[in-house]
């Protein structure tokens, strides 16, 4: 799989890029967009850790992972993320090892939520994954996390109800097959 920067009827969806650190920061550091993340939410501190984000997730790009900023693509203002990555399975050790399932997120600003924005990239997102021969993707979202959800429902993804078999925490799971 090697996902392509992507365009939509309103978004682009691109790389991360170096000078991208300012934006995950003003991302990342609200809590109403970290309350959601990982199995020990916590906003980012400083502008150091998200240049260290940035880094990271540009080395990470690979035929198994896509990381793309969402941006406007009549102004180029960023939005938010979207990602594909190899999603972990539960387990007794850290780190945790990969479950051979697919994953897809999204995590945007609260000044664009509500505007159809998350729904519009994750599904370009997912349609080019299943395009590109990944047969199954899978998100994951914490049981009080309604807005992922309905991103999730309405992308096309089955409920597939609760389960513990990712992250060592009990998440609501969906699907879509290709």
């Amino acid at each position: 799989m090697r996902i392509p920067d992507l365009l939509t009827d309103r978004l682009l969806l691109r790389r991360w890029r170096d000078g991208d650190a300012t934006f995950a920061f003003e991302l990342y550091s609200r809590w109403e967009v970290q309350r959601f993340l990982g199995r020990t939410p916590r906003v980012m501190a400083d502008l150091r850790e998200a240049e260290a984000l940035v880094r990271r997730l540009r080395r990470r790009e690979d035929r198994f992972r896509a990381y793309r900023v969402v941006e406007l693509a009549a102004t180029g203002e960023p939005l938010g993320t979207v990602m594909l990555q190899p999603l972990p399975a539960s387990g007794a050790s850290e780190p945790l090892r990969p479950s051979g399932d697919t994953e897809i997120g999204w995590h945007f600003h609260p000044a664009h939520w509500g505007r159809g924005y998350a729904t519009e990239a994750a599904g370009s997102l997912l349609a080019a994954a299943l395009d590109d021969g990944c047969p199954r993707v899978l998100a994951v979202t914490y049981p009080d996390n309604r807005a992922s959800q309905r991103v999730c429902e309405r992308i096309g993804m089955t409920s597939l109800g609760v389960s513990d078999a990712y992250y060592n925490t009990a998440m609501e799971l969906f699907e879509r097959t290709a």
